[in-house]
């Protein structure tokens, strides 16, 4: 080595601890040392060395957050440790009964306390370092496999990408929320205007496709960072006793912990935590949507242990529902599946429950009437969780001068037929069938290739619409007839896409009946409905020749669905798309309806509260095929009552008629011993 190159080495060294020092005191501890034009000069100064000695660059310099080009894929990593999702409550009554059930579970157990913090409204992430190095970056995935990320989280300023200090283990997991504040995001879209390009719709969305892209260098145009929250695993002799000390310790490495943590004794400590955060939520500068609560002591969190998908020893208090306000813009009407047409309404877009929302559903007609709605009027905008925003009420006091009564169609808005409303429904539904409304025809289709029907994986709207509009598919037969080369064909649809999206139609051949049913989206039948016929019938051909006397035997069938259902059968065009399906190749295994199949036959169940794990039509669909009925109140008459979180009057009476009730952990185990698939969700 000579002794320039031994100079050039030992100036990068120091180059690169001294940008590392002032990028962790600006980014993390938000305490600058030097101007940035002090620290641009050092980072230049960094790059013109690397640039002439690349062979020189390591992995951990500053220079490698720029990024790098378009990777083709992203890599499938399989979580050592599950990323778990926690359970929520929303009152008081909530968190105190899980604080009993931890205590009860660990017996005496006086000397447990635990540790708040904000729920960052992020993207989680999973990073792994070895011999203090970032060697891995995941997303959460499922919670046991995620995706390479580590281009990207490498350009993230606020992630260390070599460990400081001492006593770091030989390898560990360190677990986290990416986000944006709210400050960088106005930034960044307040630049994005200016050079006309497309703005981010929200902090947390924008954290998220930052994260999705391909190409790094994208990524780091974006001003992300990060709050680390726990360890995942450990690989070494740190053996930390809670969670507070996992904490303290991964600021000292380097990592940006988050300074609102703090912990708490107590049920009263909590609740003071989560009324203090509260009141400061507006003034924190990102966004949060509710608080989590762990066991500190990491023995006891071990001895509590997991339930399904959830850590006994961590549960999310979540904030109730925003509101906001804003201005009625119009008033659009939608056409679904069966012709019924649905008003939304365009908003002036407000910020609400974490998300900018532009568009808010009114349900139906009489809505429109209820809510006295003009267009131009101040309304209430209420949004719970992923919920379909809502028009909550009108602001009379604000209503303009100019304000315009809500125009109802007497035509459909897709194709012109008369609109017509029948005889008790509260909808209005265009008078033209499938084959002449385009906009019936496409959700038709949408449906069928669902997740819970056919499950067509690639199959989108903007597809769907492409393959209506050009007249190559008009009902869901035709989806079986589509090649590579005329897929090929369509807008934004590559050659290797194409090939995708006919492997997927191919595989959606092997479908159940109970999923086949349900995809033909037949009026008054979803999903629970399909299984209730597919168990009764057995086959399709005994549904396609059943009765209306036959057809109001089916459990939870009564005369309307009934009607629908026979007179669905009984039309010449979805006879022809019926067999036109079957000729294609669509088949299912048959129906076992056995007493063997069918344990619960007899039994009535009732399913209250909420279920995390699966949906209250996936559960109802899961016990009418193992032949129980499912009631929608409790009587002498039930069975099992299933107890969700949140279950209120429904359990009070099971409990006082002595009936048996069930969590959902042991409805879960009950549904596997039984043969049931449950859920990854």
């Amino acid at each position: 080595m000579t002794r320039q190159h031994a100079d050039v080495e030992r100036r990068l060294s120091e180059l690169r601890a001294t940008l590392h020092h002032h990028n962790h005191c600006y980014h993390v501890l938000d305490a600058p040392e030097i101007a940035d034009a002090e620290y641009d000069g050092l980072f230049d100064e960094l790059l013109s060395l690397e640039a002439s000695h690349p062979y020189l660059i390591t992995e951990d310099s500053p220079s490698q957050r720029v990024g790098a080009g378009p990777a083709a894929q992203f890599e499938k990593i399989q979580h050592r440790q599950p990323m778990l999702s926690l359970d929520k409550s929303t009152d008081a009554d909530e968190l105190r009964d899980w604080m009993l059930r931890c205590r009860s579970r660990l017996g005496d157990a006086s000397g447990l306390d635990f540790i708040c913090e904000p729920k960052i409204d992020g993207v989680a992430v999973a990073l792994t370092y070895r011999d203090g190095l970032l060697v891995s970056a995941a997303t959460r995935g499922d919670g046991l496999i995620g995706e390479n990320i580590l281009a990207n989280v490498r350009t993230i300023a606020s992630v260390p990408l070599r460990l400081v200090g001492a006593d770091i283990p030989q390898a560990f997991e360190v677990r986290g929320e990416i986000y944006m504040a709210h400050r960088d995001f106005d930034a960044f879209n307040e630049r994005a205007a200016q050079q006309q390009q497309k703005p981010l719709l929200n902090p947390r969305n924008g954290a998220a496709g930052s994260l999705r892209q391909l190409d790094s260098r994208i990524t780091a145009s974006r001003p992300l960072t990060m709050f680390c929250y726990s360890a995942g695993w450990i690989d070494g002799d740190w053996q930390p006793q809670t969670h507070a000390e996992v904490l303290r310790q991964f600021a000292l490495w380097g990592f940006r912990t988050n300074p609102m943590t703090e912990e708490v004794g107590g049920l009263e400590g909590c609740l003071d935590y989560i009324q203090r955060l509260q009141d400061a939520r507006n003034s924190l500068g990102y966004d949060i949507d509710g608080i989590v609560i762990k066991v500190n002591q990491l023995a006891l969190q071990e001895e509590l242990g997991n339930v399904t998908r959830k850590p006994r020893w961590a549960i999310a208090f979540k904030y109730p529902a925003e509101e906001a306000t804003t201005r009625l813009v119009d008033v659009d009407f939608q056409v679904g599946r069966t012709g019924a047409i649905t008003p939304v309404a365009r908003l002036q877009p407000v910020f609400v429950g974490g998300v900018t929302v532009t568009n808010a559903t009114l349900h139906n007609i009489d809505e429109i009437q209820r809510l006295g709605l003009r267009i131009g009027d101040q309304v209430m905008i209420r949004r719970a969780g992923d919920v379909i925003p809502q028009v909550r009420g009108v602001l009379l006091s604000q209503r303009p001068a100019d304000s315009s009564a809500v125009v109802i169609p007497e035509r459909c808005p897709a194709c012109g037929s008369q609109v017509e409303r029948a005889g008790g429904e509260i909808v209005i539904r265009c008078s033209g069938s499938v084959n002449s409304c385009p906009a019936q025809r496409k959700e038709g289709i949408r449906h069928f290739a669902s997740r819970l029907a056919l499950d067509i994986d690639g199959l989108g709207d903007k597809i769907i619409e492409q393959l209506v509009e050009k007249g190559m598919v008009s009902d869901a037969a035709d989806l079986f007839e589509l090649d590579v080369e005329a897929l090929s064909g369509l807008e934004r649809m590559a050659q290797k896409s194409a090939e995708n999206l006919c492997a997927a139609i191919a595989a959606s051949k092997q479908t159940t009946l109970p999923r086949f049913i349900y995809a033909l989206g037949i009026r008054e039948v979803g999903e629970a409905t399909a299984h209730s016929l597919a168990m009764h019938f057995g086959t399709l051909e005994d549904l396609r020749n059943a009765d209306l006397e036959a057809l109001e035997e089916v459990a939870d069938v009564g005369p309307v669905v009934a009607r629908s259902i026979y007179d669905y059968v009984h039309n010449a065009d979805n006879l022809r798309v019926l067999d036109a399906l079957l000729a294609s190749g669509v088949n299912w295994p048959a129906i076992q309806r056995d007493e063997a199949a069918q344990p619960l036959a007899g039994q009535t169940w009732v399913l209250t509260g909420a279920l995390d794990v699966m949906s209250r039509n996936e559960a109802k669909a899961a016990l009418q095929l193992l032949g129980a009925k499912v009631a929608g109140s409790v009587s002498a008459k039930t069975s099992v009552v299933v107890a969700g979180p949140g279950a209120g009057s429904k359990l009070a009476k099971a409990t006082a008629l002595d009936i048996n009730v069930v969590d959902e952990e042991q409805f879960l185990a009950f549904l596997q011993e039984a043969g049931i698939d449950i859920p990854n969700g």
